[in-house]
């Protein structure tokens, strides 16, 4: 996971903040049916909260484009780390049983601007390392 990896370059932070705007831009500007966070959505709003407390998008960077590879739920606990070593970030939100899709989509912006931040910061300390 590139925001946990302290060997990553300032290039491979700045590729990831890049990829994550278009993929929060995309959500503000998209119906949620049509973005690439469908998954996510469905997941935490249809989901029982009487058993699954949240759900995660993992998302790895291809070629510049934050891609969506799997949701999953969860219930307690956290995920295997062999799971969160595999993507390069997650989007975890709250199941919220017949959540409105604004909600939703200010939630993941928040999500994601701050995973944003932490990427930028990471790319200006390894570059201020070199």
């Amino acid at each position: 996971m590139i925001l946990d990896d302290s060997e990553g370059t300032a290039a491979e932070y700045e590729a990831l903040a890049d990829a994550l705007e278009e993929l929060r831009d995309e959500v503000a500007a998209e119906p949620i049916k049509e973005s690439r966070l469908e998954g996510l959505f469905d997941e935490a709003t249809t989901s029982n909260p009487k058993i699954w407390n949240t759900v995660t998008a993992f998302i790895d960077l291809e070629d510049g484009t934050a891609v969506v590879t799997e949701e999953s739920k969860l219930a307690r606990g956290k995920w295997a780390p062999e799971i969160v070593d595999d993507c390069d970030a997650m989007v975890t939100v709250d199941v919220e049983y017949g959540q409105m899709p604004d909600e939703f989509k200010y939630t993941v912006a928040k999500k994601l601007d701050e995973q944003i931040e932490t990427a930028r910061e990471r790319a200006q300390a390894t570059r201020d390392d070199e």
